[in-house]
């Protein structure tokens, strides 16, 4: 053997989940070996990776982001297969295909995990993609970076960003002055990441020139966009009619992403979330992508990271009866 040559072995959660993995016939396990350059061995819930270092650290990424995706689906595609490999065949450096754009301060954003190396690729393949995760995980930051690449590349003639104003009801007339003072307070994120990747001073001219929107979603009734990125930020503070009424705002050339989190929802008890029931309803529907990120996939702080996961543990532990 060279001596680079590495083995690898990874354990399955159990005979089925190796069934689904492994795909119809083993096809999904040839076309991870064919791809990467790799020996697979497959023993019942036991997966032994033989190869060059680089190849086997590849394989084994690919099949742990599939093992995600079969846990939040229930279910794998041959797309699936595909965007992994796109994606560990990229790196974690450059992630799917490389930048998604370049940021106002010369560097390139890209995707800095396997998982948002899933999203990316998914913005760039679909003209409606659905991102689930937590704080921290660049759900809302990529998002703009794709829609301001596609209005750079003259892919797209408008940007509309979008958030559920919970908070504030659906009224805001309230809100003073221009539209600077209107971005304030809860559309600011958006603003941020905006002027973010792009020049502050060329963010200020397309808002004044309709290039560029920033509003909540109540604004959104009764137009249809055409040739635009429309991004909804926060969708989980969506009842499930405004996302019906926003998802439906689509026209000719036009894409849409929508980002939220699931466990940070202001609605009330009572009121369904719209991102929950647009997964549900949407996720088997052709030309649609509904991407899961997680803890892995946070790049803020590592501390934001144990804390989501302190909070995910408690939540899951059985509560003590009182009395």
């Amino acid at each position: 053997m060279m001596s680079d040559s590495t083995t690898r072995s990874l354990t399955l959660d159990s005979r089925e989940e190796a069934i689904i993995l492994f795909g119809p016939r083993d096809q999904y396990l040839r076309t991870i070996r064919d791809a990467l350059g790799v020996r697979l061995v497959a023993r019942g819930d036991t997966l032994q990776i033989d190869g060059a270092q680089d190849a086997a650290e590849q394989a084994e990424r690919a099949f742990q982001q599939l093992r995600t995706v079969l846990r939040k689906h229930g279910k794998l595609t041959p797309e699936d297969v595909r965007t992994v490999i796109e994606v560990v065949h990229g790196g974690t450096e450059r992630g799917a295909g490389g930048a998604v754009t370049v940021m106002e301060s010369g560097r390139h954003l890209r995707p800095r995990t396997d998982g948002q190396g899933r999203y990316v690729q998914a913005m760039k393949t679909h003209d409606l993609v659905i991102c689930v995760g937590p704080a921290g995980t660049g759900k809302t930051y990529l998002a703009v970076g794709w829609a301001v690449s596609l209005l750079r590349s003259g892919a797209v003639k408008k940007l509309v960003l979008v958030r559920p104003a919970v908070e504030a009801g659906e009224r805001l007339g309230f809100l003073p002055g221009d539209i600077a003072a209107k971005v304030n307070p809860y559309l600011r994120p958006l603003f941020d990441a905006l002027n973010d990747i792009m020049e502050p001073e060329q963010v200020r001219r397309y808002m004044e020139n309709d290039i560029i929107e920033i509003a909540p979603l109540a604004y959104m009734r009764g137009r249809t966009l055409n040739n635009a990125c429309i991004i909804m930020d926060e969708g989980q503070n969506a009842t499930v009619a405004q996302t019906k009424m926003f998802l439906t705002r689509m026209g000719n050339n036009s894409r849409v992403i929508v980002t939220g989190d699931m466990t940070q929802t202001d609605l009330p008890k009572t009121i369904r979330s719209g991102l929950g029931d647009a997964v549900q309803r949407l996720r088997d529907v052709e030309g649609i992508a509904v991407v899961y990120l997680d803890e892995s996939d946070i790049v803020r702080n590592p501390l934001v990271s144990r804390i989501v996961q302190a909070y995910e543990e408690s939540a899951s532990r059985p509560k003590r009866s009182q009395g």
